[in-house]
């Protein structure tokens, strides 16, 4: 086990837990979801504001602070918890998905993934050593493994192979990340991969619980899939994974798929959808998704979500918020991200609860009778 880092499941409803996740820089009850935080700060919110919502770890972009400011400054620093004034945990994903879908044409292979850096041009290799390294600088408190992640199952005859064959190398890749993982105040996880064969995520969960990570993360998934299908896919790899380790959905982030996935036990999640629909001015609310931008809302002096705390609901009306969308004026797009925060933070707040409580069941059904979005 690493130096300061722990997991206990603290209660259970069925297959949802409660759990403390235990970390050098503080304790985070799950199930938790992390706010995105790319380039080392969610756009437009402060770290105060982060914690004040409900905030206890977020989420950084390995390959975006690899490429700016790069990973020796922030080490230079104190690390992400001194560069950027968030003190609390910090995990990083490895790079990995960025890198392919972000990077243009890269070239995938043993050795790692090579591309042209959409910034200068110039040649990079990103390979599951630099992956910990740069994650090492960065000094997150959670660690991800180097995986390949196919762009879904696609068509063709020869999907199937392409996807098994991203799945083996992701457990080759792991395997030299592991041996690479120098740090004994940082966590790493690993990656199931397996794109929709249950056969293929119960044998990539198998043999990547082997390597023994101390946490486990389902990857490949929200691409297209539905969303039954995604469960049952999360639930195969988990009965071959250790129970007492945490368990995190990557990149899935609707309310109707936070609640199924914690019914299935998983414990973590990150999404940017709450900030960039909210940016849009798209917000979650207790009575379903509300539209700012939409005309009707020009002189309505309700709150936004009259159930919410925010400062945008506690200060401010629908009305306002329109106002200030369709004027394109800042303000409005850090009031409704700092709103959607609030509410996701509260519903893995209130999962929590019902869990410990005994009424997860009813709380599923609430939000699964919101409108989808």
């Amino acid at each position: 086990m690493r130096e300061g880092f722990g997991f206990r499941v603290t209660a259970t409803e069925g297959s949802a837990r409660c759990a403390t996740l235990s970390t050098p820089h503080g304790v985070v009850e799950t199930p938790a979801f992390m706010p995105v935080a790319t380039y080392g700060a969610v756009r437009g919110v402060s770290p105060a504001e982060l914690l004040a919502a409900g905030a206890q770890i977020l989420l950084a972009n390995t390959y975006h602070l690899y490429e700016r400011p790069g990973d020796e400054v922030v080490a230079g620093l104190g690390g992400l918890h001194g560069f950027t004034g968030w003190r609390g945990p910090w995990l990083t994903d490895s790079g990995g998905y960025q890198v392919m879908s972000l990077a243009g044409h890269a070239r995938i292979d043993e050795e790692g993934v090579t591309f042209a850096s959409p910034l200068d041009g110039h040649r990079r290799q990103l390979t599951p050593e630099l992956a910990i390294q740069i994650q090492e600088r960065l000094g997150a408190d959670v660690a991800m493994a180097l995986d390949e992640c196919p762009a879904g199952d696609g068509a063709g005859a020869d999907r199937g192979l392409r996807v098994q064959a991203a799945a083996e190398r992701t457990l080759r890749w792991a395997e030299r990340c592991r041996r690479a993982h120098t740090r004994l105040d940082q966590a790493l996880f690993g990656i199931v991969q397996g794109g929709t064969s249950e056969a293929l995520r119960r044998h990539s969960a198998a043999r990547t619980a082997s390597i023994a990570f101390d946490g486990y993360a389902h990857g490949g998934l929200g691409l297209g899939e539905e969303s039954d299908r995604r469960i049952d896919l999360v639930r195969a790899a988990h009965a071959e994974l250790p129970v007492q380790a945490p368990r995190y959905l990557m990149g899935i982030g609707r309310p109707q798929d936070l609640v199924a996935a914690i019914h299935a036990g998983v414990d973590l999640f990150d999404c940017v959808l709450p900030t960039r629909h909210a940016r849009h001015g798209v917000l979650y609310t207790s009575q379903g998704l509300l539209r700012l931008r939409n005309a009707r809302f020009r002189d309505d002096p309700a709150p936004p979500d009259p159930a919410c705390d925010c400062p945008a609901c506690a200060l401010h009306s629908r009305a306002y918020l329109h106002h200030l969308l369709r004027a394109n004026e800042a303000l409005g797009a850090r009031l409704t991200s700092l709103h959607n925060l609030r509410f996701y933070l509260g519903l893995l707040a209130a999962a929590r609860r019902a869990i410990a409580e005994g009424g997860f069941a009813g709380l599923r059904e609430r939000v699964e009778a919101l409108a989808p979005g």
